[in-house]
């Protein structure tokens, strides 16, 4: 075989996987996730705000890989992340910055999250990163707030692209 065949038999196979509803979708789900932690990444490093990466790591691989799902939604994943941080912040003004009292501040944070009817389980971090660091207020807007809503729109736009390219897999078959 020619090195143009292999390459002819390689674009095939890619365009047949491609075209598999459940493989396709999820890989556009790892890509999409693997693009977005990269940028997370260069943020950091373009901003020395060492904190971009944690927050957002596992909220990515919600959003990527369970986009259906309620608590990868915009108002879930925003919604989450503010009250999350918020939540470590009054913990913190009230106690001040301790592991113990930051295991308490992911609990309120669980708490109101789930009363908002906002609960994005990876938000919880937010709480403890808040509380056990002792991270300034502007932490609030220069990444939490800041990177929720980049999240959000990235994963909009994520999802639209990945939905022209690959078929959508049907909601009992997704992962």
């Amino acid at each position: 075989m020619t090195a143009e065949e292999t390459l002819q038999a390689g674009a095939r196979g890619a365009r047949r996987f491609l075209r598999n509803p459940v493989a396709g979708w999820m890989a556009f789900a790892g890509l999409g996730a693997a693009f977005c932690v990269g940028a997370l990444v260069l943020a950091s490093r373009l901003t020395a705000i060492p904190y971009w990466q944690i927050p957002f790591i596992t909220s990515i691989a919600l959003v990527m890989g369970a986009p259906r799902s309620e608590p990868a939604k915009p108002k879930a994943l925003i919604g989450g992340h503010l009250t999350a941080a918020l939540a470590g912040y009054l913990v913190l003004l009230v106690g001040g910055s301790s592991p113990t009292l930051a295991a308490v501040a992911v609990g309120l944070a669980v708490i109101a999250m789930l009363r908002l009817k906002v609960f994005h389980p990876p938000a919880a971090v937010d709480a403890f990163l808040v509380v056990n660091l002792g991270l300034k207020i502007g932490y609030l807007f220069s990444v939490i707030l800041l990177g929720a809503m980049l999240l959000a729109g990235f994963s909009f736009v994520w999802r639209k692209l990945t939905d022209r390219v690959v078929p959508r897999p049907e909601p009992e078959r997704e992962p």
